[in-house]
């Protein structure tokens, strides 16, 4: 009775192991008159089982859900007149991971559940390796809200790309599509329930992303509510080394809670780029590459690699 408590956002959908297969499912949802014979209207549409097999039912089993989640979530818009976006000096990274357990706590997430992996990298065997940072880059053309059969994960016009953990059926058809494997999924562990119950009042306490639904995709959401509040991410200010600047590209301005520089002159000086800039993802994460290091590289240790 709990568990079904607890999933009764779910989509009607969800609960008879059909998966929407098609443009014409898009955003929708199996009648609670699924078995109740609701008067056919002739047309077919194609839908996915749970088993992966193609079936057409009858039109008449499928039905717009429900609007009202949507009146409740200004969240879907975003803060007007803000494009937030994030700057991550690669030259600043010690592999400290407190940008990590920062955003644990923020999120209600116990290992080896991240939704930000430091990376140990390497660009050739006769370079330098370095620590490499990686979060969900929030794209403006994100190929993960094209492929989302019910409208779960969404673009706001601040930039964020949030996921409505009320919608998500656990398809997993964005983390499918997106091409940085910035999405987890919530396979209901128990010793994360466990730890959901017992921060309740603490859950979604940033914003958009639901951590602890079972069954759900979640990810890095920047954070909207503290952003809304003009408060930085937990990555940002537990950085010891300040390696992580937040602001707002309308506003030409990111900080690490300590130095604030002009958007545009940090990228222009210190050759910022954004990762796979051929997909035409459009990221709103940019890199300032690993040159003149405040500090030298030193690997991870055994605790950071059973992190990893």
């Amino acid at each position: 009775m709990k568990k079904e408590n607890e999933n009764s956002g779910r989509r009607n959908f969800l609960k008879f192991g059909l998966l929407a297969g098609g443009a014409t499912l898009t955003g929708l949802g199996l009648k609670n008159t699924l078995f109740a014979s609701p008067p056919e209207t002739g047309t077919k549409v194609k839908v996915l089982t749970a088993d992966g097999k193609m079936v057409e039912v009858d039109s008449s089993m499928i039905a717009h859900p429900s609007e009202e989640k949507l009146a409740e979530f200004s969240i879907r818009e975003g803060i007007p007149g803000k494009k937030f976006i994030m700057v991550i000096d690669l030259a600043r990274c010690a592999n400290a991971r407190k940008c990590v357990s920062g955003c644990q706590s923020m999120h209600n997430l116990l290992p080896p559940i991240e939704f930000i992996r430091v990376k140990r990298m390497q660009d050739t065997e006769i370079t330098a390796p370095y620590w490499f940072p990686q979060t969900c880059y929030q794209c403006d053309n994100p190929p993960c809200t094209k492929v989302c059969p019910v409208d779960a994960t969404f673009k706001r016009t601040d930039g964020i790309v949030a996921i409505d953990s009320d919608r998500c059926i656990g398809c997993k058809f964005c983390m499918a599509a997106c091409p940085y494997s910035a999405r987890t999924f919530n396979f209901g562990r128990p010793e994360q329930v466990a730890y959901n119950e017992e921060h309740a009042k603490d859950l979604n306490k940033c914003g958009a992303t639901k951590s602890g639904t079972e069954g759900t995709v979640s990810k890095c959401d920047f954070c909207p509510d503290s952003s809304a509040k003009g408060i930085l991410p937990a990555c940002v200010t537990e950085c010891p080394n300040g390696v992580i600047f937040f602001g707002d590209e309308m506003e030409d301005a990111v900080t690490n809670g300590e130095e604030t520089f002009r958007l545009s002159e940090l990228l222009k000086k210190r050759a910022g780029y954004r990762q796979f800039e051929e997909l035409g993802t459009k990221p709103r994460v940019y890199y300032l590459p690993p040159v003149e290091r405040a500090f030298p590289f030193e690997e991870a240790t055994e605790i950071h690699n059973k992190a990893e």
